[in-house]
């Protein structure tokens, strides 16, 4: 079980030669001839795979095929939902300070909270003199 796990078996399996032989299936004549590791196999099937997934990345953001991805608009459409986001925030705001105006205004006129006089005076007390 301890051989499985070597890291010398391992690293010998991946160098071990091998040959591809494509022969005609009427002549026996050998067509092809290719010699191959379990190693390089893995590296060649690597870097195809990332190549193909850098190219076909590269196709879909540097090209005009991204606007066919669902949930991806043009840049106007873009603009114009960031503009709509901001007009939208700011009329909430507006709202919830017209809310609160109109709770205050009911609860001083129903009398549960005394309005307070921004401009107090003091008015000093006069004695009256009796002559």
């Amino acid at each position: 079980m301890a051989r499985l796990f070597d890291p010398n078996s391992t690293l010998k399996r991946l160098r071990n030669r091998y040959r591809l032989v494509i022969m005609n299936d009427d002549t026996y004549e050998e067509v092809v001839t290719f010699k191959l590791s379990r190693l390089s196999v893995y590296i060649t099937f690597s870097t195809m795979f990332v190549l193909l997934v850098g190219l076909t990345v590269a196709l879909i953001t540097f090209t005009n095929l991204k606007y066919y991805l669902p949930g991806y608009g043009t840049q106007s459409q873009r603009k114009e939902l960031i503009l709509y986001k901001t007009k939208i925030d700011s009329l909430e705001r507006a709202m919830q300070y017209k809310d609160q105006y109109l709770d205050n205004l009911k609860k001083v006129l129903s009398g549960e909270m005394k309005a307070l006089d921004t401009a107090t005076l003091e008015i000093p007390q006069v004695e009256k003199s009796t002559n």
